[in-house]
């Protein structure tokens, strides 16, 4: 695997994180017709119908399948969606999704062997220290449940991601689409279960052409192109090259969230995000110096 993204991929890379962090605001007026579950049901049923029928299957392990659209599906965007309704805002629900890199990085290192340098330590501690900024300003806009939420669903993420590495190189879009129909059928489920027939009728009465919208959103710009463009990416890169590119997520998701929403952008917000963009910057940025001998690079 190539250690830097070429200039190309680092584009594709920023193009993904603007769709992801402005996606944060279109899944707050989502919520507000369609009870979060059911949301995240329809996401996915958009994501497979009509794809499924023109896309063959990729040539990897059901199993795998399976794992990938649970963990996207099911516990990412279940979890997140959940959180969303009330209990924490779209800019800070576009912060803490990003502990998904400390998971990723971690799974990779369990799963693959891959090596974690000094500066990543030093990158992911800063990180870790704007996370806790957010801790310590619970009460305002955000939930202790609503972290825990946004915790879990940042580890969903990770085992996504993780999973589609282990799928090796398959075409990634068909990868994402054929995962669908695993997470449509729990999501339905638990949304008749613990929403009711009755929030997802009332909720599909109440949805107007920006819910609709809001839907298409998730499925063609977020799903579509967002996870089957990175799934690629982390296919041909080490998991600590390609994840930390999603800690620019928040400076989209705040942007948008002030712009769009009028979401007060308070100090300690501010100051959070960035100490994260600080661990980004060291990890993306930092290059260790060669050893020369005798006019030789060691």
């Amino acid at each position: 695997m190539t250690a830097h993204l070429t200039w190309r991929d680092t584009i594709l890379a920023l193009a993904i994180v603007l769709v992801w962090g402005t996606n944060f605001v279109v899944i707050r007026l989502g919520l507000n017709a369609l009870p979060p579950l059911f949301y995240a049901c329809l996401r996915f049923v958009f994501v497979m119908v009509p794809a499924i029928l023109f896309l063959p299957r990729p040539k990897v392990r059901l199993g795998n399948l399976a794992f990938y659209g649970l963990c996207i599906g099911v516990v990412q965007f279940g979890l997140l969606f959940i959180a969303m309704k009330g209990q924490i805002s779209p800019a800070l629900a576009s912060l803490v999704i990003q502990t998904q890199v400390f998971f990723t990085i971690g799974l990779s290192i369990w799963r693959t062997g891959e090596k974690i340098k000094l500066h990543q330590i030093g990158a992911l501690a800063l990180a870790v220290a704007g996370m806790g900024v957010i801790a310590a300003n619970t009460g305002q806009g955000i939930t202790i449940a609503g972290v825990a939420l946004v915790l879990l669903a940042a580890m969903g993420w990770a085992m996504g991601n993780q999973a589609s590495r282990e799928a090796g190189k398959v075409n990634m879009l068909a990868y994402v689409v054929w995962a669908a129909p695993f997470a449509v059928p729990p999501l339905l489920l638990l949304s008749l279960v613990m929403e009711g027939p009755t929030a997802i009728t009332e909720g599909i009465r109440h949805a107007g052409i920006a819910t609709w919208g809001a839907v298409l959103w998730q499925s063609v710009g977020n799903t579509l192109f967002g996870y089957t463009c990175w799934a690629w990416l982390l296919s041909r890169y080490p998991a600590a090259t390609v994840a930390p590119m999603s800690l620019l997520v928040p400076v989209f998701g705040f942007a948008s969230s002030a712009i769009i929403l009028h979401e007060s952008l308070q100090l300690w917000k501010i100051g959070a995000m960035l100490l994260i963009m600080a661990g980004l910057a060291v990890n993306l940025l930092w290059r260790p110096r060669k050893a020369v001998i005798r006019g030789e690079a060691c």
